[in-house]
């Protein structure tokens, strides 16, 4: 089973590990501090888990994580991710990560930046419009458990939800699908990696990330996506 580096531990990590390993997967988890910092989360997901520093993380993924905001001075341990598939799950926000000129004037998308930090791997953006918490407000008891776990459905039901993963480089697309399909989720596959921007904050798709959205609908969403350029 494959094995997958997850840097960053915050409720988009941690959340992810989760799903995971219930599916099966081993994870290895860094921070930004150390991996003593991590001993609670690591001994609550169990056996398949286990904590390690960013370049060890990295090293003993099979596939890697970036769960954390993109920032232009980020420490990313390269080397160690040579040849792999990152899945990026980062969403460009400006209140929370600072502005970017080039962002906001359309000329790039903010996992084009982190695909140019990490030039020999294949950066592929991904979970990127499903919440990693729970419903606000809660509408009923389920909407307490993260939507990636709330939404997700066996194959071949009528409403699977569905969920976009945008590359460069096809074969990190079908390394995410089979991810999101281990996970419950159909693959919806949107090239090249500029066009990660259809489900960024305020477009239809990003919008339905509560609730979720079929493989038809999704599709739909990204037809009616329009950039909002600053």
């Amino acid at each position: 089973m494959t094995t997958i580096g997850i840097l960053g531990a915050g409720q988009a990590g941690s959340t992810l590990a989760q799903a995971l390993v219930t599916v099966g997967y081993d994870v290895v988890l860094a921070n930004s501090r150390s991996p003593r910092t991590l001993e609670p989360l690591v001994r609550a997901l169990g056996p398949r888990a286990r904590a390690a520093w960013a370049a060890d993380a990295a090293a003993a993924a099979d596939l890697a994580v970036t769960a954390f905001p993109y920032r232009p001075d980020d420490e990313l341990p390269a080397a160690e991710l040579v040849g792999k598939v990152v899945v990026d799950t980062n969403n460009y926000m400006a209140w929370r990560d600072g502005t970017c000129p080039d962002v906001e004037a359309g000329r790039v998308t903010v996992h084009e930046l982190r695909q140019r930090r990490l030039p020999t791997s294949r950066v592929a953006a991904a979970f990127t419009h499903v919440q990693f918490h729970p419903r606000s407000p809660l509408r009923v008891p389920s909407d307490a458990v993260p939507a990636l776990v709330r939404l997700s459905r066996p194959a071949g039901v009528p409403d699977r939800k569905a969920l976009v993963v945008a590359s460069d480089h096809p074969d990190a697309v079908r390394a995410v699908a089979e991810l999101y399909d281990a996970l419950g989720y159909d693959a919806v596959g949107l090239t090249p990696l500029s066009e990660s921007w259809r489900v960024g904050p305020g477009t239809p798709a990003w919008n339905a990330s509560f609730d979720g959205q079929t493989r038809d609908e999704l599709v739909r969403n990204l037809d009616r996506a329009r950039r909002a350029v600053r």
